[in-house]
C-alpha cells in the first residue's frame, strides 16, 4: 500500500480509503471487512451518520482493539449540513459517542449539494465546528459534495476546508477544475466511489473491456486517477472482504502512466467518434433548461451508452433523476417540450430535443432499489 499527503491536514492516508456504506449485511461482516481492509495498509476508514449502523459497528470495531492503535487510523465520519437552528455540536457529540473515541480525525459535512446547504453551514454550523475543531473533537474539516462546479468552487474559495470529497473519473471529468483549485489551496482531495459512480466498471461491457486491454476498466481507471499526484486517495467500498482483493493488487503502483496505458486512454478516446456530430462536448452551455432536464448529464450518459455499450451504467444513473432529490438533481429526458430555449446556446449545434428521446428511450430501464432505501 502507498501513502500520500492528505492535503494542509498532512495526514498520510492509503491511497484506497475504506468506505463502510455497503459492509452491513451483519456486524460480522463488517468487523471482517474492516479488519481485512487494515491489515491489507488501509489507514483511513470512512464512515457517515446516514450509513445505517456504520458509526456504531466502528466503534464498537474500533473499542474491542484488534485494529490495532487508534492513532495509527485515520477516521472521516460525515454530518449532512443543517438549518442555522440545529445543533451541530450535539451532531458531533452523536458521532463520537457512536465511534467511542475522543476525537474525529476529519468530519466532512455530508452533501454541500445546494446554495442552501452553503448558507446553512456558513451562517450556522461554522461557529460549532470552529469549537469542535478549537477543543480537539474534530481534527480536520472538508466536505462531501454532489452539486454543481460553481457550487463546488463556491465552497473551496471560502477557505473553511482543510479537504473535498468529489466525484471526478475518467467518464466524468467536469469537475477537472474543482480538483485544480482544491490542489492550488493545498486541500486534500477523496475521489468518491470511482468504481460505481466512475460507470460500474466491476461489472464492464464487453466492448468497454476490448478496448482497455491489456488491462480491465476498472484498472485503467484507477491508474488514470493515482496518476495525478493531486489526487491522494480513492473509496473503496466493499460488502465483504473478498471484495478487497482486486482492487488492492493495484495498491502499490503509484507512478505515472506508462505508454500502454496512455495508448489504452488513447483507444478510449478515439472511440468517440462512433458519436458523429452528435456528440455532447460537455460544455453545459445548454443549461439552464425550462424543464429542469439535466441537459448535459442526460446526453453524457447517451455517450457512454452508445460508444462504450454503457448502457446499463447509463439505466443505473438516469433511473436516479427525480427519485433522488438534490444528491441527482434534474429530470428526465422526456420532460423536454421542444421549446427550444437550449438550441441556440449550443457550440456544437446538436438537435439537443431529438437526442433527448433517444436518450430517454435507451436509458429508461427497470426501476432500481436504491442502496439507501
Amino acid at each position: 500500500m502507498r501513502y500520500r499527503r492528505f492535503g494542509k491536514t498532512d495526514l498520510p492516508l492509503s491511497i484506497f480509503s475504506l468506505g463502510t456504506m455497503r459492509a452491513l449485511e451483519s456486524e460480522q461482516v463488517f468487523r471482517q471487512t474492516v479488519s481485512a481492509a487494515v491489515a491489507r495498509g488501509i489507514n483511513h476508514l470512512e464512515t457517515a451518520q446516514g450509513y445505517g449502523e456504520s458509526e456504531e459497528y466502528l466503534g464498537r470495531l474500533l473499542k474491542s482493539g484488534t485494529l490495532g492503535l487508534r492513532s495509527q487510523l485515520y477516521l472521516t465520519t460525515k454530518i449532512p449540513p443543517m438549518p442555522p437552528a440545529g445543533d451541530m455540536s450535539r451532531q458531533i457529540d452523536r458521532s463520537l459517542e457512536r465511534l467511542q473515541t475522543d476525537y474525529i480525525d476529519c468530519l466532512a459535512i455530508h452533501g454541500i449539494n445546494t446554495p442552501e446547504h452553503l448558507d446553512w453551514f456558513c451562517s450556522g454550523s461554522l461557529q460549532a465546528v470552529q469549537k469542535a475543531l478549537a477543543d480537539g473533537r474534530v481534527r480536520h474539516l472538508g466536505f462531501s459534495t454532489h452539486g454543481s462546479q460553481d457550487l463546488i468552487l463556491a465552497a473551496i474559495q471560502t477557505g473553511y476546508f482543510e479537504f473535498v470529497n468529489l466525484h471526478y473519473y475518467y467518464f466524468f471529468q467536469r469537475h477537472a477544475a474543482a480538483v485544480a483549485l482544491a490542489h492550488q489551496q493545498d486541500m486534500g482531495i477523496f475521489i468518491i466511489s470511482p468504481a460505481d459512480k466512475g460507470g460500474l466498471l466491476y461489472t464492464p461491457p464487453p466492448r468497454l473491456t476490448d478496448l482497455c486491454q491489456p488491462f480491465s476498466p476498472l484498472a485503467l481507471t484507477y491508474r488514470w486517477l493515482l496518476s495525478d499526484r493531486r489526487i491522494t486517495t480513492l473509496s473503496l467500498g466493499p460488502a465483504s472482504p473478498t471484495e478487497l482483493d482486486w482492487p488492492l493488487t493495484v495498491a502499490d503502483d503509484n507512478e505515472a502512466l506508462t505508454a500502454e496505458e496512455t495508448a489504452a486512454i488513447a483507444r478510449l478516446e478515439q472511440q468517440l467518434a462512433v458519436l458523429g456530430r452528435d456528440r455532447c462536448a460537455q460544455c453545459y452551455d445548454c443549461l439552464p433548461c425550462p424543464e429542469a432536464i439535466n441537459i448535459p448529464e442526460v446526453l453524457r450518459l447517451r455517450n457512454l451508452a452508445i460508444a462504450y455499450d454503457m448502457t446499463q451504467f447509463g439505466q443505473y444513473r438516469y433511473q436516479m433523476f427525480e427519485n433522488a432529490g438534490h444528491w441527482f438533481p434534474g429530470r428526465k429526458a422526456n420532460r423536454c417540450t421542444d421549446c427550444g430555449d437550449c438550441l441556440p446556446r449550443c457550440p456544437e449545434n446538436l438537435d439537443i430535443p431529438t437526442l433527448l428521446r433517444d436518450a430517454d428511450k435507451t436509458l429508461k430501464g427497470p426501476e432500481r432499489r436504491r442502496l439507501w432505501s
